[in-house]
């Protein structure tokens, strides 16, 4: 007790300036999610509060097997989404940064600036404009197609290719944060590397694949973790471009939560589902970790 008091007395003042942020964090963060784990077990509603589920795991069988296995088809539909735009992305942003790269320090600075708009410009902007873009009747994507002579097409309201416009709507948009962090990524690399390659008689591709791609790999892990992350969370771009879900065909993950949560008060299966959600992305960020991490310091 006497080395406790010590301690506080010593230090405990400055743990008064952390106060208020962890204080955020346990009541908008901590205790919302251990909340909802509870609630995942119990049948909840806000008037009566929880019930325990018999068996416990019920929400998470009915969260499978509800309305004919839905949930499946929104697994399955985030996965295909997550896998387009975490690849397109990635090959982009490493594409776009190696570009601007070998430009001035003022030009390299304008182009990160460039494409960093996108990113903070607001998601419900971006969803709307591409559902413009999309409109079956006067969007440009049909005004593109005509020129050319080919029929227009239903890109938000025709259930086969529902899915691929709003994931292609994903996969042409600039990605500016892997484009910023590359860009930085390989500015850190030093010069030498270069030189000795150049001795050796190495293409300036050669250059690129065997000592950048490999030096900038921890930037690569955590833009594909950040990537996957946001992916497998879509939900602002389906509910603003095809909010009818058109029959289920571009139903995600996260729209699923939302259906259950807010609008069919489900309270059980939507936390149970959130937590399939965070078992699914903590299992891919594991496997990421393995087979991208990098111990190259430089």
């Amino acid at each position: 007790m006497t080395a406790i008091r010590e301690f506080f007395r010593k230090y405990g003042w400055s743990y008064l300036f952390i106060l208020p942020s962890m204080t955020t964090f346990f009541v908008f963060v901590f205790f919302p999610v251990v909340w909802s784990f509870v609630i995942s077990f119990q049948k909840y509603s806000i008037a009566r509060g929880g019930m325990w589920m018999d068996p416990f795991y019920a929400n998470y069988i009915q969260a499978f097997t509800m309305l004919q296995g839905i949930f499946v088809t929104a697994i399955r539909n985030t996965v295909v989404y997550t896998l387009f735009t975490v690849t397109t992305n990635i090959f982009v942003g490493l594409i776009l940064a190696s570009l601007i790269q070998p430009l001035s320090h003022r030009l390299r600075t304008f182009f990160r600036a460039a494409y960093y708009l996108p990113a903070v410009t607001s998601a419900i902007i971006v969803g709307m404009t591409w559902a413009y873009i999309f409109n079956g009747q006067w969007g440009f994507a049909n005004y593109l197609l005509r020129l050319v002579g080919l029929a227009p097409l239903r890109w938000l309201s025709d259930p086969d290719i529902a899915l691929v416009s709003v994931t292609l709507s994903a996969m042409l948009t600039i990605p500016a944060t892997a484009v910023v962090l590359y860009s930085a990524a390989m500015g850190g690399i030093p010069t030498e590397f270069y030189e000795a390659a150049e001795l050796d008689g190495a293409t300036g591709i050669r250059k690129w694949w065997h000592i950048t791609v490999p030096l900038i790999k921890s930037t690569t892990l955590y833009l594909v973790v950040l990537y996957t992350i946001a992916s497998f969370e879509v939900f602002e771009r389906i509910y603003i471009m095809v909010p009818s879900g058109v029959g289920n065909s571009t139903q995600t993950i996260v729209t699923q939560i939302y259906n259950n949560g807010f609008k069919d008060f489900n309270f059980g299966v939507a936390s149970a589902q959130a937590f399939v959600l965070f078992l699914i992305i903590a299992s891919i960020a594991v496997f990421q970790f393995r087979f991208l991490r990098s111990d190259v310091e430089y």
